[in-house]
């Protein structure tokens, strides 16, 4: 495996979500630091086993960060359906099985809620996400976020990945899928996530 020599500004981004990277990218653009994925590195991604947003993130951070021999930052999200009792949650990624792809997990929602009013259809994304100086760090940088919005009842937009063509903005007519990305990711959960964990590393003296 071909790691990098360590540098103070060089972090890994412990995804192998194409959607999350190009977003977690482009947010952290302004911030001076040098970003590796780790698929660059060649690190696979780990069971996630933990029982919360936070939990899964910080496993994958410190796997990518100790085998990268990086600081790492990790996210983990998902959707809460309030007519499901907050599923898919945790599970967001993996909804429709182990190796679900975006329509299956799509398809599975729109089932479940067949029948489902408008009013009853309330939704969030919610997003954990941190960073980790190395493997070991015991005092990792944690935030979080919330986006409220609802399910709509058909696919719209093109754009973001997940459940975003279903996922209607709160007080608005259009979905995540319909917004341009730079709109998206001043608003979105991951967004407003991944500024709050950027304020916090500042204060921490990166």
């Amino acid at each position: 495996m071909n790691v990098p020599l360590k540098s103070s500004r060089r972090i890994v981004l412990a995804t192998a979500n194409p959607g999350k990277l190009r977003e977690m990218r482009a947010i952290l653009a302004g911030h001076d630091l040098e970003v590796v994925a780790q698929t660059e590195l060649g690190i696979p991604s780990p069971v996630e086993d933990g029982e919360s947003f936070v939990a899964n993130a910080l496993l994958k951070a410190r796997h990518a960060a100790g085998i990268a021999q990086l600081p790492a930052i990790a996210d983990d999200s998902g959707l809460e359906v309030d007519a499901l009792g907050g599923r898919p949650g945790i599970h967001t990624a993996r909804y429709a099985g182990p190796v679900a792809d975006e329509r299956a997990n799509n398809d599975k929602l729109l089932a479940e809620l067949e029948g489902v009013p408008a009013e009853r259809r309330g939704a969030r994304y919610r997003c954990a996400i941190v960073f980790v100086r190395n493997a070991d760090d015991p005092s990792p940088v944690v935030a979080e976020a919330s986006w409220e919005g609802r399910v709509g009842f058909e696919r719209r937009g093109t754009g973001g990945f997940g459940y975003d063509p279903l996922f209607i903005v709160a007080g608005e007519a259009f979905t995540a899928a319909e917004m341009p990305a730079a709109d998206k990711n001043l608003v979105s959960h991951r967004g407003q996530a991944l500024a709050a964990l950027a304020a916090k590393m500042r204060q921490a003296g990166w």
